[in-house]
């Protein structure tokens, strides 16, 4: 079922359509980075400083999180993140084989890159706490743990594949359906979640296994993170994150395998647009019918299996637009427009990491050499905003540094 000889049979099938690199993978991967930079604009700040202006209410919304159930576009970035990794492996596969590498050789290398993510990921979680922490919920640290099963299944058939994307799926759905419910008296003020917020965002009824931070994947956090050394007893996080997340994380990467070897077949490419194109109307529909219908609502904090779907229907979305644009119809003119992307997403783990590490340093030191008047200029509920593009701009400025002098952070 999971034939390595049969993997480098296609590989060496498909190695002529995948000898260019896509332009729409470095800038959907660009475009996921930006919208995560770009929280240093700071939209709700200035929404909030000019209260009933619908515009900035909109960007504010679409720049934060949902409560819980449903989607902004800001919740899009992890899943575009992990999706991507999916796609990339198929290219990658292809490329470490035309250069002879043996299936001992990748794996080893699988195993070190899984290791290099969560290790670094620990290391930014670990830049902000003033106290001793341990938390497994950074995207870095959720792909790095789902990485080697993803490095396997990608040897393996097609039909492997899905039976494992659909275990995965009910297999999720299942153990927080026998999860039980919390008692009636259950203190949740305790785990971090107010009356209030339960009263506009809690869920009832059987929608209730996916309750905020009294689920099955809360229940195994409180029992493994306090076996670890920690400041102060871990009751839950205020987001509702998760560690067992980094098993439908594996979903989404198995999805993004899929759209990845579409884009690598020997087919038309209008075939391939309407392949993406349709998988992700399925996709939203299907997992937006799961949500409405109760029997298992879209949250993306705990990523759902109606989540998996949910968004994966996006990212197939923007993966057949992007392919679209960029590969099938490019231009001159096209290239030029999407270059910014292009700089970002070449280096997306420098960028990932200058978000961690940069934007506190660069607001501190601005503010002391310029003032904050400067800022001003459009009035103060605009300096917000004015200050993160300056800041945008510097993590812009850094990546083309390194773009133009070829210096690419590769995990």
């Amino acid at each position: 079922m999971c034939n390595p000889n049969a993997v480098a049979a296609a590989a060496v099938r498909e190695s002529q359509p995948s000898s260019r690199r896509l332009l729409s993978l470095d800038v959907y991967r660009g475009w996921v980075m930006v919208l995560m930079l770009a929280e240093v604009l700071r939209f709700c700040a200035v929404a909030e400083a000019l209260p009933g202006n619908r515009w900035w209410a909109f960007l504010c919304s679409q720049q934060s999180h949902a409560a819980w159930t449903g989607s902004t576009l800001h919740d899009l970035i992890q899943p575009g993140f992990a999706f991507l990794v999916g796609v990339a492996l198929p290219f990658s596969l292809a490329r470490r084989m035309a250069l002879g590498q043996t299936k001992r050789q990748m794996i080893r290398h699988a195993i070190g890159r899984s290791v290099a993510l969560i290790g670094l990921g620990l290391l930014l979680t670990a830049v902000h706490p003033r106290h001793l922490v341990w938390s497994f919920i950074d995207i870095l640290i959720q792909i790095g743990l789902g990485y080697p099963f993803l490095f396997g299944l990608a040897w393996c058939r097609p039909t492997t594949r899905w039976v494992a994307f659909v275990a995965i799926l009910v297999g999720s759905w299942l153990a927080f359906a026998l999860y039980p419910l919390p008692a009636p008296d259950f203190d949740y003020a305790r785990v971090g979640v107010t009356a209030e917020w339960l009263r506009d965002h809690g869920l009832t009824g059987f929608a209730a296994h996916w309750q905020k931070n009294s689920n099955l994947a809360w229940g195994f956090d409180v029992w493994f993170l306090n076996l670890l050394p920690q400041d102060h007893r871990f009751t839950g996080q205020p987001n509702g994150l998760c560690t067992l997340s980094f098993i439908p994380h594996l979903a989404t990467m198995l999805l993004g395998l899929w759209a990845g070897e579409i884009l690598r077949s020997a087919g038309r490419e209008p075939q391939k647009i309407k392949w993406l194109a349709g998988a992700g109307v399925v996709g939203l529909l299907s997992g937006q019918l799961l949500g409405l219908s109760g029997i298992c609502p879209v949250v993306k904090a705990i990523w759902t299996p109606s989540w998996v779907l949910f968004s994966g229907g996006w990212c197939f979305l923007f993966l057949a637009a992007f392919h679209l644009f960029l590969d099938v119809q490019p231009a001159p003119w096209r290239q030029r427009l999407v270059f910014p992307f292009v700089v970002v997403g070449a280096n997306s783990i420098a960028a990932y990491s200058l978000s961690h590490l940069y934007p506190t340093l660069a607001f501190n030191s601005i503010r002391r050499v310029t003032g904050a008047e400067i800022f001003r200029l459009f009035g103060a509920a605009y300096e917000p905003l004015l200050y993160g593009a300056v800041i945008l701009a510097g993590y812009w400025l850094a990546l083309f540094v390194l773009y133009r002098r070829k210096l690419f952070l590769r995990i």
